[in-house]
Order: structure tokens, then sequence, then C-alpha cells
């Protein structure tokens, strides 16, 4: 997945050189942008200054007062960074109770599951909440900037939301991939939170949970995103003739020319951010967290093909057309998307390492090179209980309770838990090494302009350069 993830993007800039020079947007200079016009009413009780490349008076906005909002912004968007936190913490807690309730029930059995599905449902429902409140605040707080250009507003607001959406979308995967059921200590110095134990992994790891986390965050978010933009226009349509109905009764039903209806039946283009925003956060699912969830290209694959049709639907339908902006690019979204990439890299070296039993199988099986297969494996990773820890359950005879763990009658991490620590990071290391000199050798292979667009550009350049030499040589032979 990673070296696809490398593919895909060396493709997406070559396609967008052949786009850009077919468009004629090829190195558009961003000097050449003019003032947003909320910029301009925002300066407006302020003096005009030159343009330091055109030297036109335009206005302006005092560094002054720009940066203490700036600073502002970012502060209520750490506190947005808190509270997010603070409700995974909560979610975690939730998890930690209801199966220590279920726990004295009947449904001992199936209290891991219960749990996982209702922790996990919920996690979604926080997720979308916030997602939708922080959107709001963060188009609220970069307006209150004041950014000079479009590229410049962009940028800050692209992001404010790629920050949040990743610690909103993956906070909770990447607890439960790295930090779920690591720092819980054992039987009889457990390791407490609000009097309660930590939560810890099931006996077969934390793989299975994980991968139940992102298939309900992954479909879940794709469902619920695709309803919204099916449904939203047609209840906006319908509130908007309820209301001029009721404002100008009859009036609504002579409205026969087509370009009325169409005006009043159709709603402005919002952009593509929301467009980017969602298939940014898609390919981190299908990269990051590949390993351990193998089927999400498969999902977002069906989800991009119906999407597909839902846009079409938008745009001949439900929306006035857009007008078109210039862009040789996608902008800050080409460096979210390199950054994905690398982070993929890593994050899937450690979910291999650490999260999964590969690793350790691996060396079980080279540590006792004369056993065939893994028979006496599980017995081999379980502890006995400390010296002087006495439990008392049910059917197990006394002295032989065991737990999860390389430790010893003490309670300290045995020899082989640090041999196998050593492997682990040794994994790691090579693992992203390799995987990122491949990637840097697709690179260097792989121009970022195909060459027959090259020399396409040169002959162009060529042409012009020539021109200008021909209408400097008749100026020439006019003035003699």
């Amino acid at each position: 997945m990673s070296f696809w993830a490398t593919f895909f993007l060396e493709y997406w800039k070559r396609t967008t050189a052949k786009l850009a020079h077919h468009w004629n947007v090829m190195g558009i200079e961003e000097e050449a942008e003019r003032p947003r016009p909320q910029y301009c009413v925002g300066a407006s009780n302020h003096p005009l200054q030159p343009n330091p490349i055109t030297q036109i008076y335009e206005p302006h906005f005092p560094e002054s007062k720009r940066v203490p909002r700036y600073f502002t912004g970012w502060s209520f968007i750490t506190l947005m960074f808190v509270l997010l936190l603070i409700f995974i913490i909560g979610v975690v807690l939730y998890r930690t109770i209801v199966i220590v309730l279920l726990s004295k029930t009947k449904l001992t059995s199936e209290a891991p599951v219960v749990t996982s599905l209702s922790s996990s449902v919920i996690n979604l429902v926080i997720i979308l909440i916030m997602s939708f409140f922080y959107g709001m605040l963060a188009k609220a707080l970069t307006d209150w900037e004041m950014h000079r250009t479009d590229s410049d507003y962009e940028f800050n607001l692209t992001l404010k939301m790629y920050l949040f959406e990743f610690v909103n979308y993956y906070s909770a995967v990447i607890y439960i991939a790295f930090f779920k059921g690591r720092f819980i200590g054992y039987p009889c110095n457990y390791y407490k939170i609000f009097g309660y134990r930590q939560e810890e992994c099931a006996a077969g790891g934390c793989f299975y949970e994980l991968a139940q986390q992102l298939l309900v965050i992954l479909l879940g978010k794709q469902i619920f995103n695709n309803v919204v933009e099916f449904l939203k226009p047609r209840i906006k349509l319908c509130i908007e003739n309820w209301r001029r109905k009721r404002k100008y009764g009859a009036l609504v039903e002579d409205e026969s020319e087509q370009w009325k209806m169409d005006y009043h039946n159709c709603e402005d283009y919002g952009g593509l951010f929301s467009e980017y925003l969602e298939m940014i956060i898609q390919f981190g699912f299908i990269t990051v967290f590949v390993a351990a969830m193998p089927l999400a290209p498969l999902l977002a694959l069906l989800n991009n093909i119906v999407e597909i049709r839902l846009d079409a639907i938008q745009f001949v339908v439900d929306m006035r057309r857009p007008v078109a902006m210039k862009a040789d690019g996608i902008g800050i979204w080409q460096n979210i998307l390199e950054f994905v990439v690398k982070l993929a890299v890593i994050a899937n070296a450690f979910l291999i390492a650490f999260t999964s039993d590969i690793i350790p199988q691996i060396f079980y099986r080279y540590r006792h090179h004369g056993t065939s297969g893994l028979e006496g494996y599980v017995n081999y990773t379980l502890a006995h209980l400390p010296s002087g820890c006495n439990y008392s359950i049910a059917h197990v005879p006394s002295g032989q309770c065991s737990y999860r763990g390389y430790r010893d009658v003490h309670g300290d991490h045995t020899e082989y838990y640090y041999e196998l620590l050593v492997i682990r990071l040794a994994f790691v290391v090579v693992f992203e090494h390799f995987v990122f000199a491949i990637a840097g050798l697709i690179d260097l292979m792989v121009p970022d302009i195909p060459r027959s667009l090259y020399l396409k550009i040169k002959r162009e350049e060529y042409l012009s350069q020539q021109a200008l030499v021909e209408v400097e040589h008749e100026d020439e032979m006019m003035k003699d």
C-alpha cells in the first residue's frame, strides 16, 4: 500500500502538470492575486497602502492588528483539541466502566463485544458532532484573521480543518492501535484511573477491535456524508419554497421561465474544500491503517463510485453553475498527501511490529527452531502471578492462574521481553528505511512532468522567443 500511495502521488503530479498546461495555468504567480473582497471590506476603515510589487494603492489591514487575531484563533483551536481529547478520555472511561458492570451480569462473555461496538458508535457520533461545530468555528476564525489573498485564506483554513479532523477521526484509532493495554501494570499492581483498572486488549490482541473501530468510523462517515449530500439540497429547497409561498402566495406559481425556476430551486456552489477534506481523511484511513483493515480500500472504492453519481446529480440538478477559478494544482492538499504517505509507512511499521503478533511468532519460531509450527506459543506469552499475589478465581486451581505478559514471579520484565523489544524496534527501522528508499527511488525515476509535455513546453518557449526576435527585427527594419 505504501508503494501504491507513492505511485499514486507521482501519477497525480504528472496528471496535474498535463491539466495545468492544457488550461494554460502552469506557473501562475502568487503575486498576481488580488485582495479578497472580504479583506477589502474589513480593511475599509484603514488607509490605503501601495502594493510592494505593483505599487498600486489597495486596502491594507495593519499587521499589528492581524497578528494578535492570528494567535487568538490558534488559541481557540488548541482549546478545541483539548475538548476533543476530553471526549476521547470520556469514551475510554465509558468502556472501562461498562465492561466492569457487564461482567457482573449474565452478559459476561459478550461484555467485550457489546462494549466495543457501543463505544465505537458513541465515538462516531462525537466525531460527526465535533466536525460540524468545528467547521463553523474554523471558518469564522479564518475570516476574522483577515487574510489578504484567497491562497492565504485557503491555506490557513485547510491547515486548521485538517489538523482538527486528523485528531478527531484518528485519535480513538491511534489509542487502540498503540496505547490500549500497554500501560496497565500486572496483577496486584494494576494502574487505575478513578478507581477503575485500565482496559486491556482481548486474548487475541487489539487487531480485531482496531479493525472494528475502523469499520464503524469509515462506513458510518461515508454513509452519513452521502445521505447529507443527497438530502440537504432537497430539504433546503422545500423550506425555501414554503417560505416563498407564505410570502408571495400565488406569485410563485407564475414563474414559467426556466431560468427563474433554476435560480430559486438551486443553491450556490460551495466549492471543493469539503470534497478535498473528505478524500484526504479517506486516503488516511486506507493507507495509515491498512495493515489492520485490508478491506478499507475496497470500501473506499465503492463509496467513491456512489459519490461520483451523487456529485453529478448535485452539479446538474441541485446547484447553480460554479464560477471558474484559476489554479495550477491542489495547493496545500498536495503537501498533506505527501505527509500522509510518510505517516502511513511509519504507522504500518509500528502496527506490524507492536500491535500484531507477527514479530513475536517469528521470533518464537527462530528461538525454538526445534519446534515445528507454534506449539506452546500461547503458554510462552503468559506469565504466572507474582509471588504473594492471591487471586480467588472460580474453577481455577490455586497457583495455576496466568496473565498475558513477559514478566517473572516478581512482576519485572524478563530478558525475553527486552530481546523482543529490540527486534521490534529493529524491524521498524529496517522497514521504514527500505520503503522510504524504494519510494525515493520511484520519485527519482518518475519525473513530475512527462517527457512529451516537457518537450512541448520547451518547443513553445522556443517559438515564443523566435517570435519575439522577429518582432524586434521588424521594428529595427522599420526604423532604418
